[in-house]
């Protein structure tokens, strides 16, 4: 499974908002070969999941990932932050071993 903190919840439904995400309700988050570590995550927002994808529903958004990139993300929460280390969003990956001093990048 792959949740959402309140944080990035809460960021995710303020951006659901604006113009450019109205009609993209679903949060995908997949795994790529790259970076630093060897796979980085890439997050979108999409009107659907894809055939196939994993579907996870946590404080009231619909996540998705494909069943490669799900085999990564099991336990995996997405976060938010604001503070001085960078603003954005952040995947906390209990299965990753290595990741880059961005945090982009991950290795297993």
């Amino acid at each position: 499974m792959i949740s959402i903190s309140e944080r990035a919840a809460e960021r995710v439904r303020s951006m659901l908002q604006e113009p450019d995400y109205l009609h993209t309700p679903v949060v995908r988050v997949v795994v790529e070969s790259g970076g630093c570590s060897g796979l980085s995550y890439r997050m979108s927002f999409v009107a659907a999941p894809e055939s196939g994808d994993e579907q996870f529903s946590d404080k009231g958004l619909l996540l998705a990932c494909d069943k490669r990139s799900f085999f990564y993300l099991i336990g995996t929460e997405l976060d938010y932050s604001d503070g001085l280390q960078g603003k954005g969003f952040h995947f906390h990956n209990p299965n990753a071993t290595r990741t880059c001093a961005c945090g982009e990048s991950f290795s297993l």
